[in-house]
C-alpha cells in the first residue's frame, strides 16, 4: 500500500479565466484532515468540469451573437431584414434569407455537434467511479462527489507490463499534464507505511498543511502531521509525494488524500487560451472585401446622383445597396472555410508525411508564405528532437590527463574489470603492478562508479515470454531489464556504464545495487537525493557503501556551475570547450567523502529546512550549498545528440526557398555552433560571427559596429548578450540580424525565444514559423504565426500546443513546399474567382439599371439569383481546391518556386484589379450583347444573358485550371446538367420554347465567345512570351 498525499482523479480539464493563473485571488493555504472533509476551514469548489461554451438557454443567442459581431455577417443580416420593408423590397424574401440561412445553419450545426461532444465528454468524466475509504469501508463515489479531505483509492488504470513497485513507491505517467513520456517515481509519506491496513488511516489523527493552489506543476510545499503519535510526527511534503490530476498510475495501488478539486486543480489552472491567430491571408481577404464594400457604396451613390437625387433619394440609396449587394460575396467565407478543411484533410492523408496532425485548420495557407523559420536545436538532432533526435550516444570520458573515445572504450572496460578483480582479491594483488597502472585503473573505476550512481534511473524488469517478471527481478536478468528515467541523458550514461562492466541492476527509494564484471553485487544505501533543476543545473546524491560504510556525496552538472564547486584545476575549462566544439553535451562529475558526523550534522539542518513552509526552496538550497565546496573532480562525460534523418537536405531546401532559419537553443555557444555546422545550417563558404559577451551599453555598441562591418555571415549570440542588445539597441540589432543568412541564439530562455519571434513579426512584417519538441518551446510555438511541434521522446507538450504536428523534422520540407504552397495558391485562386463571380453579375445589374434610366429593378429574381452562386457554379468553382501548377515532386526538387510566393503575388492588389477588370469586361459584354440581340420580349434578355453568364463562368474555371483532375470535369458537367435540367422548372423567368430555337443557341454562343475568347488568347500570348517560372518546369 502506498499513500500519496495529494490526489485528484485522472484527466480533469476546464477552461478558466487567465487572471486566476497566478494563484492569487481567493486562493489560500489549507489544512486538510485525512478522511474528514467535514472539518474544512473554507469552501472548496466542486470537483466537476464543464468545457461547454453554452448551456441550453444561451446556445442559440450565443452562436448568433458570435456570428453577427463581425461586420459583414451583420451587414448581410441587415440586408435580409430590410426586405420586410415594402419600400425596400426588391424580390422574394428567400433570395436574401436562404443564402444567409445556409451559412447560419452550417455554423449552428457545427457548434451544436461540438457542444454535444463536449457535454458527453464532461458527463463521462464527471460520472467516473472511484473507490473511497470511509468508516463504512470502501464505497464507490462519482468524480463529481469527491471532496477535499476524502481518502481515494486509485489503481493502475492502463494496461502496462509489470513494473517495479517496492516499499510503497509507485510509477506515474504525466504525459497528459506536462507532455513528458517518461515515468516518474512517486514516494509515500514514510510514517503511513507502518500502518497495518489502509483503513487505519481513518483511525489516526493526522492532517496535511498545503500551500495555496497555483500553476506550478513541478513544485509543491506542504507538511504532514500526525498528532496522536508519541512524539507527534512531522514530515515535509514535496512534489515527490504528489499525484496531480491528468496523470495516470502506471503501477500499484495508491491511497491519497484529496487536497485540490475543481478549478483549483493544477491542470485546470495551467489551461490557458493561447493567442488567437488570424491568418495573413484572411486579413488580406478582409481588406479586399472592405474595398468591395466601398465600391458598393460608391456605385449606389453614383446611381442616385445620375437620378439627380430626385424624390425620396435616400430610399433609392438603400435600394441600390440591396440591388448591388452581390458585390460583397456572402459565399466567400463559406468557400474558403470549406477549402481549408480540404487542405487540412490532404495534409493528414499524405502518406509521405505519416503521423502529421493539423490542430489549427483555419490557416493552412500560412505554410505557403513563411519567411523565417525558428527551430530548437533538438528538433534537428536523434530522441526525435527538433533538429536532433535526442538519441544520446556516449562519446567521450575525460579524466584530465587521459581521454577515452569510442575507439578506446575497451581500455575503460579492462580498467573496470581489473579494478573489480583487485577489489575482490585485495589480498592476492600482484606485487609487480606499477603505481601508475593502479592509479589510472582506480581513477577510471571511480569515475565509472560515480556515473553509475549519480542519477535518477530505475531498472525495470519485464517478462520476455521465457522468464516471468518476478524471476527476472530476483536474478537481475539482463534480457528483461529496461531503464526508466525522466532524461535521455541519464539513460545513455547508465547504459554506457553497463557496456563497460558496471551494471545498475536494482533500485528503490532507499537503496541501489550495482553488479561488477565478476558478478559481485555492490549495495549502496541512498541517504539523500538532490534532483536536477533548470535553476541549479546540477543533481547530487549521497550514498553509503554497505561493504565499507563510507559515505560519499556525488554530483554532476553543467560546467558553468561545477567550475565553482570543484577543487582548482587547470584543464576543466579548456577541455569543456574542446568537447563542446565537437558538438558534445558535457557533464562534470565530482565527489566528496563525508564522515558520519559531517553527514549527521547536514541531515539535521536539511530536515529542518525541508519542514519550513516559508522560503523552503531558499533554505534547502543554502543547506545543500554548504556541502558543495572543494569537491574532487572525477571526470567529464561527453554525450552526442544524433541528427535526425535528412536534416541537412531539408535545411538546404528551406534555404533555397528563401526561408531564413534561426536556431534557438539552451545549449552553450560551442555546442550550438557545432550543431549548426553539422546540420549545414551554416554553409561551408559562410563566415561565422561570434558575438562577444556584452554586459553594458557601450560594449554592445562596439560589438554591433564590429558586426556591421561583416557581410553575408552567420551570427552566433548568447542569450545574455542578446538581452543587453535588445535593451539598448533593439532596432539596430534586429536590422542587422535579419540580414544574416542564419542566426544561432544559444543559452536562450523560453521567454527569450517567444520574444525573438515577436520582434521578427513586428520588425519585418513577415510570417514566422516556430518548430520545437519540448515544453520549453511552447511559448515560441504559440507566439509564431505557424507553430509546428515535433513529436519526440521529450514528450508531446510542444506537439499538443502547436498548429501542426509532425513526427520528423524532414517532413517540414514537404509540409511547406508542397502543402503550404498549394494551399496558398488554391486559396488565392478560389477567393478571387468567388469575387469575380459576384462582380460579374453585379456589373450586369449596373448595365441593366443604367440602360433603363437608373431604375432600381433587379435583373434576376427568385431562384435564378440563388442558383447562380450555388448549384450552377458552386462545384466547378470549389473544384479549384484540387488545382496545382506543378507536381509535388517538382515542388520539392525546385524549392525556388516557393520563393515566388513570399511576395504575396497570387493574391495582391494587382491580381485583384485584373480580376475586377475581367469581371467588368465580361459582365458588360454579356449584358450589352443580350440587349443588342434581344427580340420582342424582356424575358429573352434574361434567358440569353443568364445562360451566357453560366457558360462564361464554367469556361472561366476551365481557363483558370492548370492541372485537370477528374473531379473537376465531373463538376463542370454536373453543373451544366443541373442548369439544363432546371430550365424545365424556370418557365416563370425563361421562355422554354425560345431556348430550344437556333436563334437562342447562336446568340448565346456568340456572346459567350466574345466574353471568353479574348481572355484565352491573352493567356496563350502571356504563356508564350512571358511564361511563369513553374511553366518552364512542366513543359
Amino acid at each position: 500500500m502506498t499513500d500519496n498525499i495529494q490526489l485528484q482523479p485522472v484527466r480533469h480539464k476546464k477552461r478558466h479565466d487567465n487572471k486566476r493563473r497566478d494563484g492569487g485571488g481567493d486562493f489560500r493555504p489549507r489544512t486538510v484532515w485525512l478522511g474528514h472533509p467535514e472539518k474544512r476551514e473554507q469552501r472548496y469548489p466542486r470537483n466537476v468540469i464543464n468545457n461547454q461554451k453554452y448551456n441550453f438557454f444561451t446556445f442559440l443567442p450565443g452562436v448568433l451573437f458570435n456570428q453577427f459581431k463581425y461586420f459583414f455577417n451583420l451587414y448581410f443580416l441587415l440586408l435580409a431584414c430590410s426586405q420586410f420593408v415594402n419600400e425596400l423590397r426588391l424580390g422574394a424574401l428567400y433570395t436574401y434569407w436562404v443564402p444567409l440561412g445556409f451559412v447560419l445553419v452550417i455554423t449552428i450545426v457545427r457548434e451544436a455537434v461540438e457542444e454535444m461532444r463536449c457535454f458527453l465528454r464532461d458527463k463521462e468524466v464527471n460520472s467516473q467511479i472511484y473507490s473511497k475509504l470511509s468508516t463504512r469501508g470502501t464505497v464507490k463515489v462519482k468524480s463529481s462527489g469527491i471532496q477535499v479531505g476524502d481518502l481515494i483509492i486509485v489503481e493502475k488504470v492502463d494496461i502496462f507490463p509489470p513494473v517495479f513497485h517496492h516499499k510503497g513507491s509507485c510509477f506515474l505517467r504525466t504525459d497528459q499534464l506536462d507532455g513528458e513520456t517518461d515515468w516518474k517515481l512517486r514516494l509515500p509519506v514514510a510514517c503511513t507505511q507502518r500502518l497495518p491496513t489502509a483503513a487505519d488511516l481513518l483511525q489516526i489523527r493526522s492532517f496535511v498543511y498545503a500551500e495555496e493552489p497555483n500553476i506550478d506543476i513541478h513544485n509543491f510545499i506542504g507538511t504532514f502531521t500526525r498528532e496522536d503519535g508519541d512524539p507527534p510526527v512531522n514530515e515535509s511534503l514535496s512534489i515527490e509525494n504528489t499525484l496531480w490530476a491528468s496523470t495516470v498510475i502506471a503501477s500499484g495501488t495508491v491511497v491519497g488524500v484529496v487536497i485540490y478539486t475543481g478549478k483549483e486543480l493544477r491542470s485546470v489552472m495551467n489551461t490557458s487560451n493561447p493567442r488567437h491567430k488570424i491568418g495573413l491571408f484572411d486579413l488580406e481577404v478582409n481588406c479586399l472585401t472592405k474595398i468591395l464594400f466601398g465600391a458598393l457604396v460608391v456605385v449606389s451613390l453614383v446611381m442616385v446622383a445620375l437620378q439627380h437625387f430626385a424624390g425620396r433619394w435616400y430610399l433609392q440609396i438603400f435600394r441600390f445597396l440591396l440591388l448591388f449587394s452581390n458585390i460583397v460575396p456572402i459565399s466567400l467565407r463559406v468557400n474558403l472555410d470549406m477549402g481549408k478543411m480540404v487542405f487540412s484533410w490532404m495534409i493528414k492523408k499524405d502518406s509521405k508525411i505519416p503521423g502529421t496532425v493539423v490542430r489549427a485548420s483555419t490557416f493552412p495557407e500560412q505554410l505557403g508564405r513563411i519567411s523565417y523559420l525558428l527551430t530548437d536545436k533538438t528538433g534537428m538532432i536523434s530522441f526525435n528532437w527538433t533538429l536532433t533526435q535526442n538519441e544520446m550516444v556516449f562519446r567521450r570520458l575525460h579524466l584530465g590527463t587521459v581521454a577515452y573515445g569510442m575507439d578506446s572504450m575497451d581500455e575503460v572496460q579492462s580498467h573496470v574489470f581489473s579494478n573489480a578483480v583487485l577489489f575482490v582479491h585485495y589480498a592476492s594483488r600482484a606485487p609487480g603492478t606499477t603505481k601508475v597502472r593502479k592509479t589510472i585503473s582506480s581513477r577510471v573505476h571511480e569515475a565509472v562508479k560515480a556515473i553509475a550512481l549519480v542519477h535518477n534511473v530505475t531498472p525495470v524488469y519485464e517478462s520476455n515470454g521465457v522468464t516471468d517478471q518476478a524471476e527476472a527481478e530476483m536474478h537481475y536478468e539482463d534480457t528483461c531489464r529496461v531503464y526508466q528515467a525522466s532524461s535521455p541523458d541519464e539513460v545513455s550514461l547508465v547504459q554506457w556504464t553497463e557496456s563497460v562492466g558496471l551494471t545498475l541492476v536494482g533500485r528503490d527509494q532507499s537503496s541501489m545495487q550495482l553488479r561488477t564484471p565478476s558478478g559481485q553485487i555492490l549495495n549502496f544505501t541512498i541517504l539523500q537525493i538532490f534532483p536536477f533543476t533548470y535553476e541549479s543545473k546540477r543533481m547530487g546524491i549521497i550514498v553509503r557503501d554497505e561493504s565499507t560504510g563510507e559515505i560519499t556525496f556525488y554530483m554532476k552538472g553543467a560546467d558553468v556551475v561545477m567550475a565553482g564547486i570543484v577543487q582548482y584545476n587547470d584543464w576543466l575549462e579548456e577541455e569543456c570547450g574542446n568537447m563542446a566544439r565537437e558538438g558534445l553535451r558535457v557533464l562534470v562529475v565530482a565527489k566528496k567523502s563525508l564522515t558520519e558526523e559531517q553527514y549527521q550534522d547536514f541531515e539535521a539542518r536539511y530536515v529542518q529546512a525541508k519542514l519550513s513552509v516559508h522560503d523552503r526552496s531558499l533554505k534547502v538550497a543554502t543547506v545543500i550549498e554548504s556541502l558543495e565546496m572543494e569537491m574532487e573532480l572525477l571526470c567529464l562525460t561527453g554525450v552526442e545528440d544524433q541528427l535526425q534523418a535528412d536534416v541537412r537536405p531539408t535545411l538546404e531546401i528551406l534555404r533555397n526557398a528563401g526561408i531564413k532559419v534561426w536556431m534557438l537553443t539552451g545549449d552553450k555557444l560551442e555546442t550550438a555552433t557545432c550543431t549548426a555546422k553539422n546540420a549545414h545550417l551554416v554553409t561551408r563558404n559562410q563566415d561565422i560571427h561570434v558575438f562577444r559577451p556584452v554586459t553594458t551599453r557601450s560594449e554592445a555598441h562596439l560589438e554591433l559596429n564590429a558586426f556591421r562591418r561583416k557581410h553575408d555571415c552567420a551570427l552566433v549570440i548568447s542569450g545574455d548578450s542578446l538581452e543587453v542588445c535588445l535593451k539598448y539597441y533593439e532596432y539596430e540589432f534586429m536590422e542587422l540580424a535579419c540580414q544574416c543568412p542564419a542566426v544561432v541564439c544559444c543559452r536562450c530562455a523560453p521567454t527569450q525565444k517567444a520574444q525573438i519571434v515577436r520582434l521578427l513579426q513586428e520588425r519585418t512584417g513577415k510570417l514566422t514559423c516556430a518548430v520545437g519538441d519540448g515544453g520549453n518551446d511552447v511559448s515560441m510555438i504559440q507566439e509564431a504565426d505557424c507553430g509546428v511541434g515535433v513529436e519526440g521522446k521529450e514528450g508531446k507538450q510542444a506537439s499538443l500546443a502547436a498548429d501542426f504536428s509532425i513526427t520528423q523534422f524532414k517532413h517540414l520540407g514537404r509540409l511547406l513546399m508542397v502543402h503550404g504552397r498549394n494551399s496558398y495558391k488554391r486559396s488565392a485562386a478560389l477567393s478571387q474567382f468567388v469575387i469575380h463571380r459576384s462582380l460579374c453579375i453585379s456589373t450586369m445589374q449596373a448595365v441593366f439599371s443604367s440602360v433603363f434610366y437608373f431604375a432600381s429593378v433587379p435583373l434576376y429574381q427568385g431562384f435564378l439569383i440563388i442558383g447562380y452562386s450555388t448549384i450552377y457554379t458552386m462545384f466547378p468553382v470549389f473544384s479549384l481546391v484540387l488545382d496545382k501548377d506543378v507536381k509535388s515532386e517538382v515542388a520539392m526538387l525546385y524549392p525556388e518556386l516557393y520563393k515566388d510566393l513570399l511576395k504575396g503575388r497570387p493574391l495582391s492588389f494587382k491580381t485583384f484589379l485584373i480580376w475586377v477588370l475581367i469581371s467588368i469586361y465580361q459582365g458588360s459584354i454579356i449584358m450589352y450583347g443580350a440587349l443588342l440581340l434581344f427580340e420582342s420580349e424582356f424575358v429573352h434578355i434574361v434567358a440569353i444573358s443568364f445562360t451566357s453568364l453560366i457558360l462564361t463562368e464554367l469556361l472561366m474555371v476551365a481557363l483558370t485550371v492548370q492541372t485537370w483532375h477528374w473531379l473537376m470535369i465531373v463538376a463542370e458537367l454536373l453543373s451544366l446538367a443541373c442548369y439544363i435540367a432546371s430550365l424545365v422548372f424556370l418557365h416563370e423567368f425563361i421562355d422554354v420554347y425560345f431556348i430550344a430555337t437556333l436563334s437562342f443557341v447562336w446568340k448565346v454562343t456568340a456572346i459567350t465567345l466574345v466574353s471568353c475568347l479574348p481572355l484565352y488568347i491573352l493567356k496563350y500570348l502571356r504563356r508564350r512570351f512571358s511564361p511563369p517560372s513553374y511553366s518552364k518546369l512542366t513543359s
